[in-house]
């Protein structure tokens, strides 16, 4: 089971990116999914690094096990869970 998340309608609204990445987060815990896949899209770069930013959380960093950035999609991250 693979949770997908795509940030390309909120791109522009921190506190929405914040809230969805959250939930999909919350989501897996829930279902014990292995995968969630967030897609913030290539663009400049910028909506990535909040991504990556927020994923360092040190209260959400206890929740994965790892996160892996797609070498054939820059637009693409992978968030992996241990259960």
């Amino acid at each position: 089971m693979k949770l997908k998340l795509d940030l390309h309608d909120i791109y522009n609204r921190g506190q929405d990116i914040d809230r969805a990445l959250q939930a999909i987060i919350d989501e897996a815990v829930a279902k014990k999914a292995p995968l969630v896949e967030i897609i913030p899209g290539k663009g400049s770069g910028q909506l990535k690094k909040h991504v990556l930013r927020f994923l360092e959380r040190k209260d959400i960093k206890a929740k994965y096990h790892r996160v892996e950035k797609d070498s054939k999609n820059f637009g693409r991250l992978f968030v992996h869970f241990r259960w």
